[in-house]
């Protein structure tokens, strides 16, 4: 599959991955695994809030997968990160669920 060349001069992550300076930053992605190719790519973000805390969330993590597959169809580069959830298991009882 014939990959683009991005223009990464007016993406937030040319600050981490552009230039000799950044070889730190960059070392940093090598130690995870991530190619020169996908460095060259423009990084996507991927939130997700799967936990194994209750049933509702669990098929979450397998969005999340499916998401960063079509990123990197469309040339780019995933990075997943998490962030809090309320689930109806913690919730049950509150006064915010009635």
């Amino acid at each position: 599959m014939l990959k683009k060349k991005f223009d990464k001069s007016k993406l937030p992550s040319r600050h981490v991955t552009e230039g000799p300076a950044r070889a730190p930053h960059r070392s940093y992605y090598y130690a995870m695994g991530i190619s020169e190719e996908e460095i060259a790519q423009p990084f996507i973000g991927v939130a997700t809030c799967w936990n194994e805390a209750a049933p509702c969330n669990i098929a979450l993590n397998r969005q999340a997968q499916a998401v960063k597959m079509g990123v990197k169809e469309g040339f780019g580069t995933p990075r997943e990160f998490t962030t809090i959830t309320v689930t109806d298991g913690i919730a049950m009882g509150h006064e915010g669920m009635r």
